[in-house]
């Protein structure tokens, strides 16, 4: 059957975090923009952004030191050229964002001027953390929201859902499949250039900091229409989430700037371990603070640990971290006289669909930005707030390329469906979905988490494989955006076990204790498609 509706549009945008929206900004000065997104608009990892941006906009800090640090923390696989050009446009982008009606948190200094009121978090030498308070994402979503509906050429279709890229003859994407949620009307969007945008894989574990939403759609998707996929094995679990509460499906950051400002992690008896682990304590990367809460957990039978915010003047906390203080309030947890329950959590994926400097994917007029994409710039492990800075400059550079290499005339040649589509019901009950999505992140959080080994990622990869045998059959579109959304998660749980084992070293976020060691053989890329397995090399 064909599809119920076709549009044309110049540029389509996958995703409406701050990297679909910002492309959708600086795109729709030039021709007409569509943005797809699977729930409502401001949903997205960007509005669970507690951190910041990363900006060396301080008077003792510069773009070379704020380089210095990413390529620390990258542990060998950051990209230099990649890394010079994100460090080098954080001020400039900052600012822009100011201009436009962010409202970053100010403060007056000795000598009356309104400044930039600067955090910082692990692996920093300076304050250089851009920041709303402790909600930086959500105020950032709000202003770029604002922005894109202030223009004509925008638009945004809300609760839909994408199943697959379309490409041309030549396998150039020539748009993508969609279907609307609610009706289960299958839409074929033919575009110019599209963006993907879609954010992060969380929800393949059993702990995450994500929202729901966060499922890998468009790492799979990328997958399944062949583009190179890079350095899956790196997940970053941030060593601070909330232990015993969910809200809506994900557990609740404390922000690592809650270290910054002083915070000491401790054991459930109240003895500080970080200064065992590293010289810079608590501020350590991030790896570092995870597998060491995850070790003292494992060697004393814990749950958890604690974050003792105690010696941080009430006030403070109320006035940096709003969010924080009133969330744990509201859960029964003053943070001003009582340590937080901690755990680690999975938190951001450095890699994910390969693109160049210009955010152009292996597949010609596709673009990537955001957590979606691996720039090169993260490396082996992320310095804390690089990501949001990674999505302005990512976008705004695939922007300038879309725009310029694909303007709003030639338009590429509407391709024929290649495959069958089946918008028919499957037969599978919730609670099935259910069960199915939760042995997934048992999989990946027992097997493929902070800690792994040789055996532990084959028994993954065995399990998965077994669960794929158990999933009904899904075609490219069926009526089940959950069972969809679950297709992707595995396929995204695969890429990730499969990375891992090609990694036989340990080096930033993986770790292998079977090779607890970097091996210099293995400072180059995972890189991995349809068509490519085991190779390491430089994308």
């Amino acid at each position: 059957m064909r599809p119920d509706e076709e549009l044309s549009v110049d540029y389509l945008v996958i995703g409406s975090g701050i990297a679909g929206l910002w492309f959708a900004w600086k795109a729709g000065k030039f021709g007409k923009v569509l943005i797809v997104t699977k729930k409502n608009s401001a949903e997205s990892n960007t509005n669970y952004a507690q951190g910041g941006i990363a900006a060396a906009i301080a008077e003792d800090d510069s773009p070379r030191l704020h380089y210095e640090d990413t390529i620390r923390a990258g542990a060998g696989l950051a990209h230099p050229d990649i890394v010079e050009i994100v460090t080098s446009a954080g001020p400039r982008l900052v600012n822009e964002l100011w201009r436009l009606g962010i409202e970053f948190s100010t403060k007056i200094d000795a000598t009356g001027q309104k400044k930039f009121d600067l955090g910082r978090e692990g692996g920093h030498r300076r304050r250089r953390i851009v920041h709303a308070q402790d909600a930086t994402g959500q105020a950032i979503e709000k202003g770029l929201l604002a922005a894109v509906r202030s223009i004509s050429t925008i638009h945004t279709l809300e609760e839909h859902f994408t199943v697959d890229l379309l490409l041309d003859q030549d396998g150039n994407c020539a748009g993508a499949l969609i279907l609307e949620k609610s009706t289960g009307r299958l839409k074929k969007i033919r575009a110019n250039a599209c963006l993907l945008a879609t954010g992060g894989v969380g929800q393949v574990y059993r702990h995450t900091t994500n929202p729901a939403i966060a499922t890998g759609d468009g790492i799979a998707i990328a997958y399944r229409a062949g583009a190179l996929i890079a350095n899956m094995e790196f997940i970053q679990f941030h060593p601070t989430a909330l232990y015993g509460h969910k809200l809506n499906d994900r557990v609740f950051l404390i922000s690592e700037a809650v270290r910054g400002e002083g915070a000491i992690l401790k054991t459930r008896d109240g003895r500080e371990f970080m200064s065992a682990y590293h010289p810079d304590g608590p501020l350590a990367p991030r790896d570092i603070v995870a597998r060491a809460i995850a070790a003292e957990m494992l060697r004393r039978g814990d749950e958890f640990v604690l974050l003792d915010c105690t010696m941080i003047p009430r006030e403070r906390l109320v006035e940096r971290f709003p969010n924080i203080y009133e969330t744990c309030m509201k859960l029964g947890i003053d943070i001003a006289n009582t340590p937080i329950p901690v755990v680690p959590a999975a938190h951001y994926v450095c890699g994910g669909i390969a693109v160049n400097s210009w955010g152009e994917s292996s597949i010609g007029r596709l673009f990537c930005a955001g957590e979606c994409a691996c720039t090169g710039l993260h490396g082996a492990n992320r310095l804390a707030s690089n990501s949001l800075l990674e999505a302005l400059v990512f976008a705004e550079r695939a922007a300038i390329s879309a725009t310029e290499k694909y303007p709003p005339v030639n338009k590429p040649k509407a391709p024929q469906l290649s495959y069958y589509l089946t918008p028919h019901p499957i037969e599978i009950s919730d609670q099935a979905q259910f069960t199915l999505a939760n042995r997934l992140r048992n999989i990946m959080w027992q097997y493929a988490g902070i800690i792994r080994s040789d055996a532990g990622l084959n028994t993954a990869l065995r399990e998965l494989n077994r669960l794929k045998d158990e999933l009904p059959i899904v075609a490219r579109c069926c009526n089940s955006v959950p069972l969809m959304e679950m297709q992707n998660m595995l396929i995204v749980a695969q890429l990730i076990v499969i990375c891992s084992q090609i990694r036989k070293e340990s080096r930033g976020l993986h770790y292998n204790q079977d090779h607890p060691f970097p091996d210099e053989k293995f400072e180059l890329d995972t890189v991995i498609s349809v068509n490519k397995f085991n190779v390491l090399e430089k994308f």
